[in-house]
């Protein structure tokens, strides 16, 4: 038994994983990988594993392994932060996708009501995994679309524990008042238990385990309170999925979460990766072929449905065609948590094997295809954008009081208006330099309009608003979103309008930079490089590197568009130098060059002390320092000024000595 065990593990990894590797060459998520893994291997493909119910226990523990990483991650201040996508556009779209889905099997499928509901509950939640995944990897998870995704995603997966408990109300009798209290109650029971015992049980039962300090002890314990608390909600008539899930609240809820936290999502893919290939393994492929036409229209309905429901909701609240078709578009998959209420449907009668069948193999179509949606669903959306009907829903996003702006010239514009638009405004308005806000975000604009910016609300895409906004009359054009596809169509727009206009656009990879100044940019900041120029910035000045020479090296990067140089060698001060520390001071360095202007210059004559409000300590000349250089000594090209001062000063130091 054990050999057949270890065979089918053996199977299930090995073949997985080379699967995986070769999808990863193309650019395709795991999940997908998984998916297609287990239709390979499980008892519907090559029959590696043969034996239908076998896999269903598999599927069912990776069911629990990922409830549970699921209610360990749950956090109340994220769901706060994205109130209205969560809470208004996230509960329209699953009551809306519901009662669509509903009418819809009533009048065409000829099924009981309570079917119809439940078939609603199927189609209604998409892939948390996917797409969270794919916008992730895209840089898109802060762009307005992403966070539309981001927050109807965890209602959905919050919706998933009612929704569980109402399939098993319409499992009963005819959906009677007696059966819908009863699994009330039973819910309200099992939650002040857990309530009870996460309050008290599991903080004094993690301390007693921590105190041990055995890392293994905490993580066998952890997963106990998971298989413990699902097994309970079982025996209660509810499912091992929803115990999971809610084991993984208790752990989330104690002192010892972020412990728990580090130690558990490790095994998180693992988790994700058992279920997932569980799912591929029960697909039919001779089901799909057999029934290929009526598979391949449910799939066109379901992802026509759900678009069109996402699109219409988002665009009544968000108001721009493009953002809205997108998060359409991202979330018209079935998702995982699906497959858990098709187990429970399939156990309980409300979906019998011709049902579930096509219901498996229409979900992991969706599923696949995802990616490939996705990808290409912005090239769709720009080209149906110029056609007439959907043209005008791209205009309904423009300013209204836009005559302002129009008659501003010389002024930058700037797209986004979240850290890095924040702090670019307030140095404008200190500088006296005019500018214009654009920003999609409705509550953002309310917000800082009544303190007085002239921000406006609408979709930079459009060529429309960039008009109305001045485009033709602004001197620069800065762009801080977090959306690639907008950033690339913005630039083209603006530098079509105005050719001469100095666009700068600030993006999260390195490898956008040619594309996006092949497109017009005149300047591209990717936060990843810049955040390592700012690194090895300080740790070369720690190494007592000049400061001008570090400057130097970073302009020469950037002009270079980040290319990694094969520099000179960097010439630094002698050892121990570095480490001179002063009270409330601060110590640099600055390079004398062969065109600097202190060449032949004394320190006397220099008067360096009242003009560059710094004290020179040292200057290295070659191998050689200086301590405390007389005030005739000349400096040379090749010296190294070493000084100290306050920060403030250390700046006027590096203005005076560049003659800036």
């Amino acid at each position: 038994m054990i050999y057949e065990v270890l065979q089918s593990i053996l199977i299930i990894f090995g073949i997985s994983g080379l699967i995986i590797f070769l999808l990863g060459k193309l650019h395709i998520p795991p999940i997908v990988g998984f998916l297609i893994a287990g239709t390979i291997i499980g008892p519907y493909g090559l029959g590696f594993i043969k034996d239908p119910h076998e896999v269903e226990v598999i599927a069912e523990i990776g069911v629990i392994l990922l409830m549970f990483t699921i209610g360990i991650e749950f956090s109340i201040p994220r769901l706060l932060s994205l109130k209205k996508e969560v809470f208004l556009l996230g509960s329209l779209q699953v009551i809306l996708t519901i009662a669509f889905i509903s009418i819809i099997s009533q009048f065409t499928l000829n099924v009981s009501l309570n079917n119809s509901i439940f078939y609603g509950f199927i189609i209604a939640l998409s892939s948390t995994a996917i797409v969270m995944k794919i916008l992730a990897d895209r840089g898109e998870l802060n762009s307005p679309h992403g966070k539309i995704c981001l927050g109807i995603l965890l209602f959905q997966d919050l919706c998933v524990v009612p929704l569980m408990l109402f399939t098993q109300m319409l499992s009963g009798q005819g959906g009677s008042y007696y059966n819908f209290f009863t699994v009330i109650l039973k819910a309200f029971v099992i939650l002040s238990v857990v309530f009870i015992f996460s309050r008290i049980a599991v903080p004094y039962i993690l301390h007693e385990v921590v105190k041990t300090k055995s890392r293994e002890l905490f993580i066998i314990v952890t997963i106990s309170i998971c298989l413990g608390t699902a097994l309970f909600t079982s025996k209660l008539g509810l499912s091992l999925a929803l115990g999971a899930f809610l084991a993984g609240v208790v752990i989330s809820e104690s002192e010892y979460s972020a412990q728990a936290v580090a130690d558990i999502l490790p095994f998180k893919e693992t988790f994700s990766g058992i279920f997932f290939i569980s799912v591929g393994m029960l697909l039919n492929l001779d089901y799909a072929k057999n029934h290929l036409i009526e598979e391949t229209v449910l799939v066109g309905n379901i992802f026509l449905i759900k678009t069109f429901i996402i699109f219409l909701i988002t665009y009544l609240f968000i108001h721009s065609f493009r953002v809205s078709l997108k998060s359409g578009f991202s979330l018209a998959q079935i998702g995982e948590f699906s497959f858990i209420l098709a187990f429970t449907g399939k156990s309980t009668g409300l979906l019998n094997e011709d049902e579930y069948q096509s219901f498996i193999s229409a979900s992991v179509i969706t599923m696949l295809v995802t990616p490939l949606v996705i990808k290409y669903s912005p090239k769709f959306i720009d080209y149906i954008s110029q056609k007439k009907p959907f043209k005008y829903l791209e205009k309904t996003g423009t300013i209204k009081d836009s005559d302002v702006v129009v008659r501003k010239s010389n002024h930058v514009i700037i797209i986004g208006f979240g850290l890095n638009g924040r702090n670019l405004a307030r140095v404008l308005k200190e500088t006296k330099i005019p500018y214009t806000i654009l920003e999609l975000n409705p509550d953002t604009v309310r917000k800082m309009k009544k303190k007085g910016e002239p921000i406006y609300y609408g979709d930079g895409t459009s060529s429309e608003i960039l008009y109305k906004l001045g485009i033709k009359r602004a001197k620069v054009l800065v762009i801080a979103i977090s959306d690639p596809n907008a950033t690339r169509k913005i630039v083209q727009i603006a530098k079509t309008e105005n050719p001469k206009i100095h666009i700068i656009v600030r993006t999260r990879f390195v490898t956008e930079i040619e594309e996006l100044k092949k497109l017009g940019a005149t300047e591209v900041i990717p936060e990843e490089f810049e955040t390592s120029l700012e690194i090895f910035a300080r740790v070369l000045h720690h190494f007592g590197v000049p400061r001008n020479r570090i400057l130097q090296m970073i302009e020469k990067i950037r002009e270079e568009g980040y290319e990694i140089l094969r520099l000179p060698e960097i010439p630094k001060t002698r050892a121990g130098m570095e480490c001179v520390f002063f009270e409330g001071l601060d110590m640099d360095s600055f390079l004398i060059d062969k065109n600097s202007w202190l060449i032949g210059h004394s320190l006397k004559s220099l008067d360096i002390r009242h003009k560059a409000k710094v004290t020179v300590i040292a200057v290295q000349r070659g191998n050689e320092t200086i301590l405390n250089p007389s005030a005739d000594f000349i400096l040379q090209e090749g010296d190294i000024i070493i000084y100290v001062g306050n920060k403030k000063q250390l700046v006027e130091a590096l203005n005076f000595f560049q003659r800036i």
